[in-house]
């Protein structure tokens, strides 16, 4: 035994040796031909007091920046349709009684790139009219933000208006205690935001009451005949799941619920 561990260290050490051996001759290949040393930069990050004002508004506005990075994911998912679009195709899963076919990775990526399809035109207005003339610096970094704010402002406007869910801007301007709007461009963005996600909830979950009826009907159906046939041990769901994929498969479901999703939006 002692002679077996005796030849294991020696093992571990010829290859630590090797191992040296061979990191000398790559570092020794990494030299300068003139056998100087090799350098390895150093890379410095300073934090100063500012000297300027415009310094310090440079600052503000890099971190007013920073932030909207940090939650561009919660501006896609409630300023967007992307809301919609997840919950209905959430719906249609449960409809089904699909447990993990299609997976939710499946289904949040099809509602991604469906909500790309149906805002890329805002999102050209705001390239067109914010990022470009920032980038050639004809316009500042206020002016961007309003740039960029003002097209999704039009869309949320135009998906309260098509719902007429006009009752969610009242509810956010009382609980904030402002005077009644003349038009809606008198509506802050802080009030439009939560009452356009109110108004997406109330159209996804009108439109996954539609989608329900049809299965549920199935279900009834299946569950009567169930019962009739003395049937009572046996679930439901495993007899009616068949006939709800052959209905769904066979009136293209896919197809007919996207392409009502986009119509719903204006498109």
């Amino acid at each position: 035994m002692k002679k077996k561990y005796f030849l294991l260290c020696a093992l571990l050490l010829i290859i630590t040796v090797e191992g040296f051996a061979q990191a000398d001759d790559g570092l020794r290949r990494l030299r300068p031909a003139d056998g100087d040393p090799l350098t390895i930069p150093f890379v410095d990050i300073t934090v100063r007091q500012p000297e300027t004002n415009d310094e310090v508004a440079f600052s503000i506005q890099l971190l007013l920046l920073l932030s909207v990075i940090a939650l561009s994911p919660s501006i896609i998912l409630l300023m967007t349709s992307f809301l919609r679009i997840a919950i209905v195709f959430d719906f249609i899963k449960r409809a089904l009684a699909l447990q993990q076919v299609p997976p939710n990775q499946v289904i949040m990526g099809i509602a991604l790139f469906l909500t790309l399809f149906i805002m890329w035109p805002t999102f050209n207005t705001i390239y067109n009219n914010a990022f470009v003339p920032f980038a050639e610096g004809e316009i500042s970094t206020e002016e961007m933000f309003r740039g960029a704010e003002e097209p999704l402002r039009r869309f949320m406007f135009a998906q309260i208006h098509n719902s007429g869910n006009y009752d969610n801007i009242r509810l956010f301007m009382n609980l904030s205690g402002l005077p009644r709007p003349n038009n809606l461009s008198e509506v802050p963005t802080h009030v439009l935001i939560p009452a356009f996600v109110l108004s997406e909830l109330t159209i996804a979950f009108k439109i996954g009451i539609l989608i329900f009826i049809p299965f549920i009907i199935i279900d009834m159906v299946v569950a009567s005949i169930l019962m009739s046939m003395g049937m009572i041990m046996l679930p439901p769901i495993m007899i009616s799941m068949p006939f709800k994929l052959i209905l769904f498969v066979l009136v293209d479901g896919w197809s007919l619920i996207t392409s009502n999703l986009v119509r719903s939006f204006g498109g």
